[in-house]
């Protein structure tokens, strides 16, 4: 087996909002904030390669939206899902599996893209089986309020039209090193996937624990739909991480990829941090 980290590109989300009830003051010292109080984030993604199989978790924002619609999240960065992708040898149609941890745009935008004439759309990825919980899936198809404009439905029916939508559970096997925890504090049916690699266990964290800085118990970002069930799956989250010495890998960390993880005095931190090249 072989992990690639993809990188997508970057884009700008407000700190306090990212941060939740946290003070500013507390949050800066850890993700520093600009003069417009955004705050820089990577959009990184996971691409596990096993034989014939190429198993992706998430795929960024995409790029069909409006040029208005990204002007919002200021996106930035040299990176893209196509380069990345051909940088670990590969192309979209070589994608056998697409694990998405939840439907919001920025986690799953890459999933679908113009059809050749540009009149509707299609999947990015013709080959692949896309995978997400029945929970989330009729979540996102009948959205609450809160979280309406994360779910934009260009990126979620094409994927049920096609026939290349699957619906995963915490007992799926999709391959036998891969196994998942199923989270409702960020969202309803969020997936963790750890993956089993060279003797120790790789988490890719998703929106449960965002970036390094949002270890602590009680950094919870306000768009969190049940942030105190959030609190709760951290807390069981990171019992389990910290007992299994688990490798935390951060989707939206601009400067950390990896790191371990600590039980401290003051409750859980970040301890060693490493880019995946280095684990590998």
């Amino acid at each position: 087996m072989k992990l690639h980290a993809i990188e997508t590109g970057n884009f700008k989300l407000d700190g306090g909002a990212m941060f939740g009830s946290v003070p500013k003051v507390i949050w800066n010292h850890l993700y520093p904030a600009d003069e417009h109080n955004l705050i820089n984030l990577s959009m990184r993604c996971l691409l596990i390669e096993d034989g014939d199989r190429l198993i992706l978790l998430d795929n960024g924002i995409g790029d069909k939206q409006s040029e208005k619609f990204f002007s919002f999240y200021y996106l930035n960065g040299d990176f893209s899902l196509k380069n990345s992708l051909h940088q670990a040898g590969f192309d979209f149609s070589d994608i056998t599996d697409v694990i998405l941890s939840h439907l919001h745009f920025d986690h799953c935008g890459g999933s679908v893209s113009h059809n050749a004439d540009r009149t509707g759309w299609v999947p990015a990825f013709p080959n692949a089986t896309f995978w997400v919980t029945r929970e989330q899936w009729e979540w996102a198809c009948n959205p609450n309020p809160k979280e309406k404009p994360s779910f934009l439905k260009e990126n979620i029916l094409p994927l049920q039209e096609s026939g290349q939508l699957s619906f995963l559970t915490s007992d799926t096997v999709i391959h036998p090193d891969l196994s998942f925890r199923i989270m409702n504090g960020h969202t309803d049916g969020q997936i963790i996937t750890l993956v089993r690699f060279n003797k120790r266990t790789l988490a890719f964290c998703a929106d449960l624990i965002p970036t390094s800085a949002h270890i602590p118990l009680v950094y919870v970002m306000g768009y969190d739909t049940r942030p105190l069930i959030t609190v709760e799956e951290k807390t069981g989250f990171l019992e389990e991480a910290s007992l299994n010495d688990y490798i935390l890998f951060y989707e939206h960390d601009l400067n950390t990829q990896c790191s371990s993880i600590l039980h401290t005095e003051k409750g859980y931190r970040k301890g060693d941090t490493f880019s995946l090249q280095e684990l590998v």
